[in-house]
């Protein structure tokens, strides 16, 4: 029978379980142009555990990023008949010498992104939360209407003042008073729903978990979003763009504004030194415990600034892969670089180190507020801006759906996940796949939802993050070495294949060193748990429910035959870099301590 070739001499798709082409570069841009605004999820708490490093730290992340995407850009042009982004491409580079470590980098790529859904409905939820509402502020004229209705409630001999004064030296009466009548004013004034919880649970090991008001919300919003996806790839870019126009211009625009009238503070923005701990506001000094907060930054933002490798999550659906594979990738790069430095070095300059450490900064739901004073915007102003926010992180979750689930989706195809992942509705989506990422994201916006869990999970995902990077840059080299005969459409200088690799092993610097820092010391050994968590499902599929054989596609991609694997030309190298890359991570973990 005849092979039917679409443009870029790809294989057409032949049954109705394939994703369609029906994107240029453009397409992938926009449906990429969700990274830029994932700086909101964590720019409060780096600014919390790096001090005024801040900015710098989103800098050197994002240029590291920026040079990293090359590899990936080169490993995704040679399989332009595969979706799932950079960890499907660097994981047939490690297929030779285990056939365990490949699903491990699919698995850590897919459990890394897919929070996006979690935690960005949770910051969303809380937008929704706050607009509709509100609890009152300590100074509001609620509050204050409240407190001189019931100011002969509190006497100041009565226990509770007596308890506030001896928590808190130096407290004279009238000040406990003042204080304990202002918190019952607010506590009284706050809205049930801001506390009301269906069911509150320890998770042991993990976390709390809260079905919550942010639970509820978040979940309907999982739901809309699973809905405009589920028309396909090319209905889903349209949205994409729209949203991307809206968002991303205005808050270009206030990222420029305080630097062309002269708002920023410079001191904000210079005496780089780590503080004395994390939150604290106090600057320090390069010691071990300050070199562990800023490598705990590093670790954090890399979740964020490397994440526009999701662009190549879509070469099976690009009408002309070999040309527009590196294009999606680079322009996406360029967009992330503008937004990673230049939002964050606006927000640090005119906040300031306190102001960075407000608490809806820091929790993400009040950035929207923060916008608007720094262009002085008044409360109309302030409204916009907070509907934009839910934009953009409805911007956000929308392109890591779309990523994470094509990669659960090209997995299954490639005999490394459950065969049930591989299905594609009538318009080329991955429904299953798509389904099973809104199942695993309510459990972890569970909690998300509660105060605590947010960077728990952020901590967490991150190390399958760290984890599929490691692999995958290491697969540059790695498929230079055995995989000459496919054609790359574009090719990365070997100097750069170099410096990546480099790279790789900076990356687990950062995981073993900076795990820890997010409020949960067993966050590296609950990630490494995780991941091992494919290993059982990987050999039920391919043992069991494939007979130890992969499929014949996943093969004729490497441009072998048959169940033969090819020749190891890079022998012991490929474990030596494993070797190498876990003595750094225990090395790092034992070396580097948060300050006492």
């Amino acid at each position: 029978m005849t092979q039917v070739l679409e443009a870029g001499g790809v294989p057409a798709a032949t049954s109705s379980s394939n994703l369609h082409r029906a994107l240029d570069w453009k397409g992938a841009f926009w449906v990429a142009a969700g990274v830029p605004p994932l700086v909101l999820f964590s720019i409060g708490g780096i600014a919390g555990t790096t001090g005024k490093l801040a900015f710098l730290v989103w800098i050197i992340s994002m240029v590291m990023g920026f040079l990293q995407s090359f590899t990936y850009a080169e490993i995704a042009g040679m399989f332009g008949n595969k979706s799932g982004g950079a960890s499907i491409y660097g994981a047939t580079a490690w297929l030779r010498y285990s056939k365990f470590i490949a699903p491990l980098s699919v698995w850590c790529n897919w459990f890394a992104w897919s929070p996006v859904l979690s935690l960005g409905c949770a910051i969303a939820a809380g937008y929704i939360l706050n607009a509709l509402f509100p609890i009152p502020l300590a100074d509001s004229q609620p509050v204050l209407d409240w407190i001189a209705a019931n100011a002969a409630s509190l006497a100041a001999d009565s226990p509770r003042v007596a308890e506030y004064i001896a928590a808190n030296a130096g407290a004279t009466p009238d000040v406990a008073v003042k204080a304990l009548l202002t918190s019952d004013a607010i506590a009284a004034l706050t809205p049930m729903i801001r506390g009301w919880s269906l069911a509150s649970f320890n998770i042991p090991f993990l976390a709390t978990a809260n079905i919550n008001a942010t639970f509820v919300i978040g979940g309907i919003l999982m739901l809309i979003i699973f809905a405009i996806q589920h028309r396909g790839i090319e209905g889903t870019a349209n949205v994409q763009k729209w949203l991307a126009i809206i968002v991303l211009v205005p808050l270009l625009l206030i990222g420029l504004y305080p630097i062309f009238t002269g708002a920023i503070e410079w001191g904000n923005v210079t005496g780089l030194v780590p503080p004395t701990a994390g939150y604290s506001g106090i600057d320090g000094a390069w010691t071990v415990g300050g070199w562990t907060l800023f490598l705990g930054g590093l670790y954090i933002a890399a979740w964020s600034t490397y994440g526009f490798e999701t662009a190549v999550c879509y070469t099976r659906e690009l009408k002309d892969p070999k040309r527009d594979t590196f294009k999606a990738i680079f322009y996406s790069g360029l967009l992330c670089c503008l937004f990673f430095f230049l939002v964050p070095f606006t927000f640090q300059g005119v906040l300031g180190h306190a102001g960075m450490l407000a608490p809806g900064i820091v929790d993400g739901t009040g950035v929207g507020e923060a916008l608007a004073n720094m262009v002085h915007g008044g409360r109309i102003v302030t409204q916009i801006l907070v509907i934009l926010m839910i934009m953009a992180l409805f911007l956000a979750i929308m392109t890591a759906m779309a990523g994470s689930s094509r990669t659960l989706y090209q997995g299954s195809k490639d005999g490394w996940l459950p065969k049930y992942l591989d299905h594609t509705n009538e318009h080329g989506a991955p429904t299953r796949a798509m389904w099973t990422d809104f199942g695993f994201n309510l459990f972890l916006l569970a909690i998300a939802s509660d105060a605590g869990g947010y960077f728990f999970v952020l901590a967490v995902s991150n190390v399958g993050y760290i984890i599929f990077n490691f692999l995958n840059l290491n697969a540059g080299w790695i498929h230079r070495m055995d995989s000459p005969h496919i054609e790359r459409p574009w090719k990365a200088p070997t100097w750069l294949i170099g410096l990546n690799t480099l790279l790789a092993f900076v990356n687990v610097l950062f995981l073993g060193a900076g795990a820890k820092v997010w409020g949960y010391s067993n966050a590296l050994w609950v990630g490494f748990i995780f991941a091992a968590m494919i290993l059982p499902v990987f050999a039920w599929r391919h043992y069991v429910r494939d007979g130890g054989k992969f499929p014949a596609a996943a093969m004729e991609d490497l441009g072998l035959t048959g169940q033969d694997l090819g020749v190891r030309r890079a022998g012991i190298l490929p474990y030596l870099a494993l070797t190498v890359g876990l003595v750094i991570v225990l090395w790092a973990n034992w070396f580097f301590q948060l300050p006492s």
